[in-house]
């Protein structure tokens, strides 16, 4: 924490570590197996390999979306993007989550009529793919699991359900072939189409409030009011705001009120007494600023 010309308080925290290679091989990965999706689909007659295609497509285009601007979020700080320009990985969150309610919901226009009308797909060439398909999506979110943004847990959890998927493609794919049940096929991607959508829905919710600056914890906020209202000589704490700039660097700014006029060897140790209250919540910038009761505070909001 260094002191600041007006009372303020400034604390800077190490970056999270990049993730930016692992979204590029999540990228060549999920594009070049997507294109083998669809031929694949064709050839084996497979709503199911079809409908995974589709959501593999948008995840391609989503997850190349965030490489970019991956990419762009490392770019400094300047007079227009003072925190720089992580909150851009949010973008590409929300984005990501648009592509993929959207891709489901055409999925389940084009599987729901094939339950009236199943048609027996290639089995041996569905038991291929979905073997293929678990492999390369689960090397790709292995690539991906140590994403620490909104934006790299989005992408990991698209991987990881395309490996459920596989595997439940798989596990059809053999039934099929023992058995002659052709409605398994677009039962499966609408099951698994839903899925989707119930967890896709879920973290989009959670990027958008992100984007929309919501404290990453109401139970944190009010624990950590609390705390520093507890320490010596603080008599009120106000203006207080947390917000997330990306999901996984949070930021704290505060005015604190001191109940009497105290040197600056107190000052110092009671900025200490703060700096020691906030370092359990690893906030990447924090500003302070130190206001005696008889002052006032001088913003109105």
């Amino acid at each position: 924490m260094h002191d600041h010309p007006n009372g303020h308080h400034h604390d800077h925290h190490h970056p999270v570590p990049d993730s930016g290679s692992a979204i590029a091989w999540a990228f060549f990965l999920n594009f070049g197996f997507t294109l083998i999706e669809f031929i694949g689909g064709y050839l084996t007659n497979s709503t199911a390999i079809m409908a995974d295609a589709i959501h593999d497509l948008g995840d391609s285009l989503a997850i190349g979306l965030t490489w970019i601007l991956n990419k762009v979020s490392k770019k400094p700080q300047n007079e227009v993007y003072s925190f720089g320009y992580r909150r851009f990985t949010l973008l590409g969150s929300i984005i990501n989550g648009i592509i993929l309610i959207v891709g489901s919901i055409w999925i389940l226009t084009e599987s729901i009529p094939r339950l009236l009308n199943p048609e027996m797909p290639v089995v041996e060439g569905m038991i291929g793919l979905a073997i293929l398909g678990t492999l390369v999506n689960g090397f790709a979110a292995y690539k991906l699991s140590g994403g620490k943004t909104l934006a790299d847990r989005m992408l990991n959890l698209h991987l990881l359900e395309d490996v459920l998927g596989w595997v439940a493609v798989l596990v059809v794919a053999i039934i099929l072939y023992f058995f002659d049940w052709p409605i398994l096929d677009p039962i499966l991607s609408i099951g698994f189409t839903l899925f989707i959508l119930l967890n896709v829905t879920k973290t989009l919710y959670k990027t958008i409030r992100v984007f929309l600056q919501a404290t990453p914890s109401a139970d944190d906020y009010r624990a950590l009011k609390e705390a520093l209202k507890a320490l010596p000589n603080i008599e009120d704490v106000h203006h207080l705001h947390i917000w997330s700039l990306d999901g996984a660097r949070n930021v704290l700014s505060a005015h604190v009120v001191i109940n009497a006029s105290i040197g600056t060897e107190r000052q110092q140790r009671l900025k200490d007494s703060i700096q020691q209250c906030i370092s359990d919540y690893d906030f990447e910038h924090t500003t302070i600023e130190l206001e005696f009761a008889e002052q006032g505070c001088r913003d109105s909001t």
